[in-house]
């Protein structure tokens, strides 16, 4: 899902991406030659935490030096594809990468998938660190492995997108808040809290979602409901969900291409659709994203916990 245009490094090591704007930081930042490494980590050193989550599986450092100055990070995304075979029994859903952080500890990436067909794990990133491939599964008594939604809510616990309801329940049918959702999206798109909340939603109090929502206000992802309310305990409807999923995927400029053939018109619904969600769900039913049921797209309709899983599932999972 990272931007096109940019310039590919091949080793036998990783492959490593860098967009048009994580070129343009480089550039700017030189100050002689650039040179980009790509290299097996040690983990001798690791805390205890981290060899907890890794394992013996593979850990990287990636680097791009410019004389004695190091760069590391990047006004852009960049791409990284490094080899890795499953163990036995491993469900590939849930194996993730990790950012081991300036405090030794890891830090799952929610952009990661890997990807059968190459035998790698794709991640996305906009800063150079040490990265190391890492398996999470989490199970939850009410997801059986029989149910439609299992390898979503497998992959989207697996990064740490959502945690669940507590007492080792995930709620599949439970309806989704406003405010569970927004968390749920800038989590699986790697956007932060706002740890300043001064110009923020006069309803986002301080609680789990506060930051989230100060965040969304300041990027433009949402304007709220009206008269600088979100209602975030209110449940979210479909057209809601698809049109704030694709204001942050367009402000990343993470919008997948299309890739059927599919209109608004081929829904017998789609005049349900409010004008200002019509865009959202035309460029999502176009890319796959949205599929509908039953030749409707159900806009007005309020969704679950599980069919958010399965929407997150199908985007981050797309290996391009």
């Amino acid at each position: 899902m990272s931007k096109q245009n940019g310039s590919t490094l091949s080793t036998h090591v990783a492959a490593i991406t860098f967009d048009r704007d994580a070129l343009s930081t480089i550039a700017d930042e030189a100050a002689d030659d650039v040179r980009i490494t790509a290299s097996k980590a040690k983990t001798e050193d690791f805390s205890e935490e981290v060899k907890q989550a890794v394992g013996d599986r593979p850990v990287f450092e990636f680097r791009v030096t410019s004389g004695s100055k190091a760069i590391t990070r990047f006004n852009g995304t960049v791409t990284v594809s490094v080899p890795y075979t499953p163990k036995e029994g491993e469900d590939t859903n849930a194996i993730v990468i990790y950012y081991i952080n300036s405090e030794g500890k890891p830090e799952a990436v929610t952009d990661c998938v890997y990807d059968p067909t190459t035998g790698t794990v794709r991640f996305t990133t906009n800063h150079f660190s040490r990265y190391a491939v890492g398996y999470n599964k989490v199970t939850f008594s009410d997801v059986p492995a029989s149910a439609w939604y299992y390898k979503a809510v497998t992959f989207a616990a697996a990064r740490g997108i959502t945690a669940g309801t507590g007492n080792d329940r995930f709620s599949p049918d439970e309806k989704l808040t406003r405010g569970q959702f927004i968390v749920m999206l800038m989590k699986a798109c790697g956007i932060a809290p706002d740890s300043d909340h001064g110009d923020n939603f006069a309803d986002a109090g301080n609680t789990w979602y506060t930051g989230y929502l100060a965040a969304a206000k300041r990027l433009g992802i949402t304007s709220g409901v009206g008269n600088n309310m979100f209602a975030p305990d209110k449940e979210i409807t479909r057209q809601e969900m698809f049109t704030l999923l694709y204001r942050t995927l367009k402000l990343l400029g993470r919008l997948p291409k299309g890739t059927t053939n599919r209109t608004l018109a081929s829904f017998t619904d789609a005049n349900d659709i409010a004008t200002w969600a019509a865009e959202a769900m035309a460029y999502l039913v176009e890319a796959g994203i949205v599929s509908g049921s039953d030749g409707k797209l159900l806009p007005t309709d309020t969704t679950t916990r599980a069919q958010m899983a399965a929407v997150l599932y199908s985007l981050l999972s797309k290996v391009n």
